[in-house]
């Protein structure tokens, strides 16, 4: 059984920092490009940053570069998103997706940035 299983959100102030987790299982993690995504309330999915199966090639939206950082280590089959200088449009459901090849979607963790 698939699951990408997402956590680390939470409540926290602008400026702050927060380290948010996607473990994998059931298939193999590997071998796939990752992806965070991210979708505030009332707006659409918009693509954060993804990282190939071997961690060698990054890619950040505009909007994150800078202040984010990704990573995944495949001995534990799990994808980071380091989050730094949050800001309150930061606030979103962030999600992790296996890309490719596989097309798989976790459910999300919820990061709320407010003073």
């Amino acid at each position: 059984q698939v699951q990408l299983v997402e956590s680390g959100g939470g409540l926290v102030h602008p400026g702050d920092s927060l380290t948010l987790s996607c473990v994998a299982s059931g298939f193999t993690f590997s071998n796939n490009l990752m992806s965070w995504y991210r979708q505030a309330q009332g707006k659409g999915l918009e693509f954060v940053a993804n990282i190939n199966s071997g961690g060698t090639r990054i890619i950040y939206s505009d909007s994150v570069k800078g202040r984010f950082t990704i990573s995944r280590d495949n001995g534990k089959n799990t994808m980071y998103l380091q989050m730094s200088d949050l800001k309150p449009e930061d606030t979103a459901l962030y999600i992790c997706k296996a890309e490719s090849p596989s097309n798989f979607w976790g459910q999300g963790t919820q990061v709320t940035v407010a003073s």
